[in-house]
């Protein structure tokens, strides 16, 4: 069936407002579900879970439905959700859970191509330690993350693996199963920050092969917060307890602090927006789930290659890595004018853009030579007519 676009776009009540939302890496426009969800949320539980009380009783409930979303979401164990304001905090918490040993020898593998959420907590652990990191490059003709480098990155005095499955800025998605078998060879703990492919693409902890993956429900139209899932319990028990609480049990001792329980609830409605995308999904949340994504997938697919081709024809506008296989975020210049007053323009024409998105990956590049670049993120509910606009308004740049 095909993907039905206008039943999509109806669950987005701020779609009505006449703008033409592509900035989805600052947050993913939200369902009426999920505001609805977490108003009922703010009203019923304004308490903790972990006590006595029906109120509690009923929040602790939510948080772990919450969890089971999410291991829905992975194809993961919902006891190995850990939950926490933003991927940042997610990732300072695993810097701090490891045991002083797991910072000896040849240290962190990094690349370039992920978010500085996912790499500042793991520099300062680095730094901390007097750890060496090594990074891992793209390639600066399409702006993608060559595997094959890895084998000389990972050597068998290397702990720490992190990577990206897909760039906030030029979409390229990354062969992670080629990297996690050289970091499982070398005994390296494998951390996948799958955090701008969640929205698009079906995820599976043990395809991926990753040990801890990453992810934030703002990108899919949730509530702004992170989930860290591990693929096994009984090595995310043998890190330290960071939590505030010094009787935390189970994922709970890795939360920087608990989740407003409201949070838990909007969680919970937008993966289920999720699992409904496509109306011919039937069976389990998690059969659901990946039926609608990858009905979403295939149209967002073809949307990408819809506007990279009008970008292209346009002569004066450059996308970066054209041809490169992505989710649906798209980096481009357009030759003699700034970022800025791209993304200027684009807002006059009521077309949300980014131009300030920090990359290391554009700068690797050479973006920041060319007067910045403008990234778009394609949601769900984007459309042809509004790939139409984007190409009308950089035309008038030539």
């Amino acid at each position: 069936m095909p993907f039905d676009i206008a039943s999509v776009r109806g669950l987005f009540p701020a779609l009505g407002d006449g703008w033409i939302h592509l900035d989805s890496q600052r947050g993913m426009q939200i369902p009426d579900a999920v505001a609805s969800a977490i108003s009922r949320g703010v009203r019923s539980y304004p308490v903790l879970g972990g006590g006595l009380s029906r109120q509690s009783q009923e929040a602790a409930a939510t948080t772990a439905r919450a969890r089971q979303a999410i291991a829905d979401l992975l194809d993961a164990d919902p006891s190995c959700v850990v939950f926490g304001p933003s991927r940042g905090a997610l990732v300072s918490a695993l810097v701090e859970s490891l045991s002083v040993t797991s910072w000896i020898g040849d240290g962190v593998v990094l690349s370039v191509l992920d978010d500085e959420e996912s790499v500042v907590p793991w520099l300062r652990g680095a730094a901390r330690h007097g750890t060496p990191v090594r990074w891992a490059q793209v390639d600066i003709e399409d702006g993608s993350l060559p595997p094959w480098q890895f084998a000389e990155l990972i050597t068998d005095r290397t702990s720490v693996v992190s990577v990206a499955l897909a760039s906030s800025t030029t979409g390229a998605i990354t062969d992670i199963g080629q990297i996690a078998g050289h970091a499982r060879a070398a005994g390296a703990l494998m951390v996948v920050d799958a955090t701008s492919a969640a929205p698009f693409v079906p995820l599976s902890m043990s395809e991926m092969g990753a040990d801890v993956t990453l992810v934030s429900a703002e990108r899919w139209g949730g509530p702004r917060m992170s989930a860290m899932v591990f693929a096994d319990r009984g090595r995310m028990e043998s890190l330290t307890n960071v939590s505030m609480d010094p009787h935390a049990i189970g994922p709970a001792r890795l939360e920087p602090s608990p989740t407003p329980t409201a949070w838990l609830a909007g969680l919970v409605a937008s993966v289920e927006v999720l699992a409904g995308l496509d109306s011919a999904a039937t069976g389990d949340r998690r059969r659901r789930l990946m039926t609608s994504m990858d009905g979403a997938y295939e149209y967002l697919q073809r949307l990408t290659f819809y506007l990279v081709n009008a970008l292209d024809n346009l002569g004066h506008v450059h996308v970066i890595g054209a041809d490169t296989h992505r989710v649906p975020l798209v980096s481009f210049l357009v030759g003699g004018v700034s970022a800025e007053k791209v993304v200027s323009r684009l807002n006059d024409n009521g077309i949300s853009a980014l131009h300030d998105v920090p990359s290391r990956a554009l700068e690797a590049i050479g973006v920041s030579d060319a007067d910045g670049a403008v990234t778009v993120g394609l949601g769900v509910y984007s459309t042809p007519y509004e790939m139409d606009q984007v190409a009308r308004v950089l035309g008038s740049f030539g």
